[in-house]
């Protein structure tokens, strides 16, 4: 079976690599010009005139020791195959698109080279920003600018969401808050879960009742959802915010070269509208009590300041009529006229508004062939007073010239006299480059060197935490990263149509592993056991799945405490139980028909609706990254008397011992930033505060 073991990935990635640069099956143009190996030949071997050959031969040693044999005793596929797909990449040339998503990237300990290992493959072939290859995704987005934008950043760093342990997280470490909170002994005023649903989608949800229903950790819960959902249950208010047809909403999505905006609307005020009635707030139309975001967030700040002296009004205060409220009209429509290249002019060309050409189309193409952003020439008007460093960096005194584009995005350094960086010279030219430290490809990462992880600088290979070393000879790795293409996390846990296709998540176990563990049949109760806890589901015996290694399916397993009331299609309801850290959840009853206004919900004839197994998985940080490592190492065996299908049983006391675990992985900030700042200021971060909140308390800086 051609199925890699769990975490093989980058060893099959690098072992394709090993033969493509000894084959010279690579674009040695490309990697020439745009890989950063002068930096990585002067900084890890000290060869300050080490020519591109020399870099080849080097580059030769360092993955020697991947073979086609090496990845197959890693993956478990056999060498004769792995050579057939490098064969096959190498014809690709620059037409090679790859993509990662959750289940090897998220999966696994080191699952960030999961994608730096894939990308290599890219970067040797060239086929980056290329008619068939793999676009950057961000160039291919558009985000226009709003019509207001605050004048500073926050000026306070929030430990809470950015623990100085993960200083290269590339994201918020909110599924650690639980442990976090605990940590820092920190209390939060009002929390908004907004679209978001910890108890059920996060790993250790036990953790997360604990924390919102102790008034020392969280004084006021407000749950913003579309779909109800398990964390609802202990929030202090819930309001139902609109699904993607019941609200307004910018989109841009990355779907060819090119850059495009949609404009989501709400269907009952549209349809309203055009028969003429005048519709002023989305709960005069949209069902139940459902509110347009966009109009909660304007409200909600006009309540807190409502004379304007906290400086907070003015963001949702009308353009056109200083002092009034903003409309959502007022506030898509300045968007479309101020921020939408072209837009205008086609609005024009019909004779309506950039709003009406919105509400009448809604979608507009902006660009057509953004093509290769980084050789794109540095016109004259860029160039002012420039200075060019020793690695080629080109910083000016010309301002960044206006764009309708919202800001983010890395954030380089300006030189030692203040000069912006405009590009990059190569080869004589002076191009826009790649948005890294050095405009370059980084092939060798100076910020991992710097920030303590010097052996990771390169792609390489990671021995997952279900890597069978890692493993008792009892235990087997969980895959709870995939799922059957029908269902959307818990967000559509009411679709009925798609509940009927798919609403159980059955084990799916190999038939030579439920023959060892004596498993008889299909349908068969087992335990899977965990670090923390248990859970106790169906047999599913299946060679659709490697031996060796089960798995279940995420988006089912929804649940509601017994005694409440909440959505009745696609969920199970449950007793709950706490004795101290120890928890308990054991199902009282499954899914069936119904009365309702929907006559359908009369004909629903399933009961099962799965099992919540991510209740069991306690957190996995990877110490790098920040990525919760979704996979599990458990142990599987028939259910012992007394369980039941849907029991669930976690002590949160060893949830804080894994936890804990995996803490001592890290390399922290305090110990290993090399400037006295708790993270590197050019790496993306959503809300960037302040460059002084940065600083670590105490830190001498050495430079920037």
């Amino acid at each position: 079976m051609a199925v890699p073991y769990p975490g093989s990935e980058p060893a099959i990635f690098l072992a394709i690599a090993n033969w493509l640069i000894n084959e010279g099956r690579y674009d040695r143009g490309f990697v020439r010009r745009w890989w950063n190996w002068q930096e990585y030949m002067q900084e890890v071997h000290g060869e300050h005139d080490a020519d591109f050959e020399r870099f080849e031969a080097v580059l030769r040693e360092l993955y020697a020791t991947y073979t086609f044999d090496h990845a197959a005793g890693e993956s478990g596929i056999e060498a004769s195959i792995l050579r057939s797909v490098a064969e096959t990449i190498a014809t690709a040339g620059t037409r090679l698109a790859t993509h990662n998503w959750r289940s090897a990237g998220s999966g696994n300990l080191g699952g960030w080279q999961v994608a730096r290992t894939l990308t290599l493959l890219n970067a040797l072939l060239g086929a980056l920003a290329t008619e068939g290859g793999t676009f950057p995704n961000s160039w291919n987005k558009f985000s226009p600018k709003p019509p207001r934008l605050p004048h500073q950043h926050p000026r306070k760093w929030n430990e809470v969401l950015w623990p100085k342990e993960y200083p290269l997280g590339l994201m918020e470490m909110s599924f650690l808050m639980p442990h976090l909170m605990r940590d820092q002994d920190a209390f939060v005023d009002v929390y908004f879960t907004r679209v978001y649903n910890p108890v059920w989608t996060n790993p250790d949800g036990f953790s997360w009742i604990e924390m919102l229903t102790d008034d020392k950790r969280i004084g006021q819960h407000v749950a913003m959802t579309p779909t109800w959902n398990e964390t609802a249950y202990f929030a202090d208010y819930v309001l139902p915010m609109g699904h993607g047809s019941e609200r307004h909403d910018l989109t841009t999505y990355e779907q060819y070269d090119g850059q495009w905006i949609g404009f989501r609307q709400p269907v009952l005020r549209a349809a309203r509208e055009r028969l003429g009635e005048r519709v002023t707030d989305t709960r005069e139309v949209n069902p139940g009590e459902v509110w347009e975001e966009n109009e909660f967030w304007i409200e909600l700040t006009w309540r807190i300041d409502p004379d304007g002296s906290l400086g907070i009004r003015r963001f949702f205060e009308s353009i056109a009529r200083p002092g009034e409220k903003m409309t959502v009209d007022e506030y898509y429509g300045w968007i479309f006229e101020n921020s939408v290249p072209g837009l205008p002019d086609a609005a024009a060309a019909q004779g309506i508004t950039p709003l009406e050409y919105m509400r009448r189309y809604g979608a507009f193409e902006i660009t057509k062939k953004v093509g290769q952003v980084h050789e794109q020439r540095i016109t004259d008007a860029e160039l002012e007073d420039i200075r060019v460093d020793e690695a080629g960096r080109v910083y000016t005194r010309a301002p960044v010239p206006p764009s309708p584009k919202a800001p983010g995005g890395t954030k380089i350094d300006p030189d030692a006299e203040g000069r912006r960086r405009v590009g990059v010279r190569v080869d004589g030219e002076i191009v826009r480059g790649w948005p890294t430290p050095t405009g370059k490809l980084e092939f060798w990462s100076r910020t991992l060197r710097d920030w303590g992880w010097p052996e990771l600088s390169i792609p390489t290979y990671v021995k997952s935490h279900v890597h069978r070393q890692n493993l008792d000879s009892d235990q087997m790795p969980l895959l709870s990263t995939f799922r059957v293409p029908v269902q959307i996390h818990t967000r559509s846990a009411n679709a009925k149509w798609l509940d009927e296709i798919a609403h159980t998540n059955p084990l799916w176990i190999h038939p030579t592993d439920a023959k060892r563990l004596e498993i008889a049949r299909t349908g068969d109760l087992v335990r899977v056991e965990t670090e923390i806890g248990y859970f106790v589901l169906k047999a599913w015996i299946t060679e659709g799945i490697r031996p060796g290694v089960v798995a279940c399916s995420h988006h089912m397993g929804r649940w509601k405490p017994i005694g409440h009331e909440g959505q009745r299609l696609g969920m199970m309801t449950v007793a709950l139980h706490q004795d101290g850290s120890g928890w308990a959840l054991t199902r009282q009853a499954g899914g069936g028909p119904f009365a309702s206004s929907d006559p359908d919900t009369m004909r629903v004839w399933w009961t099962d609706v799965g099992v919540h197994q991510n209740l069991t998985h306690a957190v996995h940080p990877d110490p790098v990254s920040g990525m919760h490592c979704w996979h599990q190492a458990v142990r599987v065996r028939k259910a012992e008397p007394g369980d039941a299908f849907g029991d669930v049983a976690v002590d949160t006391s060893r949830s804080r011992q894994v936890y804990e675990k995996w803490l001592e992985l890290t390399r922290s900030a305090p110990d290993h930033s090399p400037d006295g700042t708790r993270r590197p200021y050019w790496m993306l971060r959503p809300v960037r505060p302040e460059r002084s909140a940065y600083d670590l308390p105490g830190a001498v800086k050495t430079g920037v």
